[in-house]
């Protein structure tokens, strides 16, 4: 028998509402659940000594998935890893500076860096990642089902060409505009690396999987489809998408994606991450019914008041309305300085609404 078979409960109701089967309660989970905002995660930071050797330690990054699901009352837990291990493990040169982020040592700038480019065998440079999984799918045992997951091609690529992060893209958009087949190119290195780093998340034990096209957004419409969407329907097309007999669904996000749901629901992916400027009901009415959706609380309601957080949380659910198909999320990330205890009224919140049938 398949996991999603059975009754829903925390074991197994995230994957039913991602195949838009019904369940007991609406699942929820959130997008950076694990972080600065615990004072166990600060602990342990402070214990490893840095963030990426806490990434790359199995034992420290499968303690750091789990602390949330300890706390709190979540219906998945995620992989803590980073976006940038692919970048990393290709040989650029990755380290993280407090208070201004990833930085790569070697960014990319031609199409000789490109031609460059390993494609990185996940059990190898990457082996930590895949023994983090197994490592949480253990120590869960079944209590809820673990999500792995990666950056989008177009995500990553930024942050390899920028060599950090950017507000306005300068570099990357410049190859897109004067170089666009290198830019190809680099894309097309990258879909062979994630497909066959989360497919190795999959055979190690990931029950779900997210695509993360954070920067998708900063695209004019008519590149978007080319250097973000289709990228990622071709790793989608690519993915495992079963183990044991059990569907492993796929999640496909772009922050700031909202005018390409459409286009977005043409990856292939079961269901789409949307952020808080999206509509869930008028989603819906786009999509017809042809994936599921997550989300979309905007991630600032969780510094509001108990009484309005209650009420901003029950917004998103009557917005989404009766009938299946819904995982409850923010609408991007929890901020690092947010009350735990904001974050647990928000899912007690979800968990106790009664979505009309």
């Amino acid at each position: 028998m398949s996991a999603l078979d059975a009754a829903p409960d925390r074991s197994n109701r995230l994957l039913r509402a991602l195949m838009r089967m019904p369940v007991d309660v609406t699942p929820v989970w959130l997008m950076r659940q694990a972080g600065r905002y615990l004072p166990e995660y600060r602990a342990l930071r402070a214990q490893a000594g840095s963030f990426l050797t806490m990434c790359q330690t199995p034992e420290l990054a499968c303690e750091v998935t789990l602390q949330p699901v300890r706390r709190f009352a979540l219906d998945a837990a995620i992989l803590f890893s980073d976006i940038l291990t692919i970048p990393d493990a290709m040989g650029l040169g990755l380290s993280f500076l407090e208070g201004e982020g990833p930085r790569f040592e070697r960014p990319i700038r031609n199409a000789h860096d490109v031609a460059s480019l390993p494609v990185p065998d996940p059990l190898k440079g990457l082996r930590y990642v895949p023994d983090t999984v197994r490592l949480v799918r253990r120590e869960l045992a079944g209590l809820c089902p673990l999500i792995g997951f990666a950056g989008s091609p177009w995500t990553l690529a930024t942050y390899m060409v920028e060599g950090q992060g950017s507000s306005d893209f300068r570099r990357i958009k410049g190859m897109l505009f004067d170089d666009p087949m290198t830019l190809s190119a680099l894309l097309s290195v990258l879909v062979r690396a994630i497909t066959d780093y989360l497919n190795a998340q999959i055979e190690a034990g990931a029950q779900a999987v997210m695509i993360f096209d954070t920067w998708g957004g900063s695209l004019a419409a008519h590149h978007f489809l080319r250097y973000s969407r289709d990228p990622m329907a071709a790793i989608v097309a690519g993915l495992k998408r079963s183990q044991d007999g059990t569907p492993v669904p796929v999640i496909v996000f772009t922050k700031g994606g909202g005018s390409w749901l459409g286009a977005l629901a043409e990856t292939g992916c079961d269901a789409l991450g949307v952020d808080w400027t999206v509509s869930l009901a008028s989603a819906r009415a786009t999509l017809g019914g042809r994936v599921a959706l997550q989300g979309n609380l905007d991630p600032l309601a969780l510094y509001a008041s108990p009484d309005r957080l209650r009420a901003e949380t029950e917004a998103v659910l009557r917005d989404f309305g009766g009938g299946t198909g819904h995982v409850f999320n923010l609408g991007h990330g929890v901020l690092p300085d947010v009350d735990p205890a904001r974050v647990g009224l928000c899912i007690d919140t979800v968990h106790a609404f009664q979505r009309p049938a």
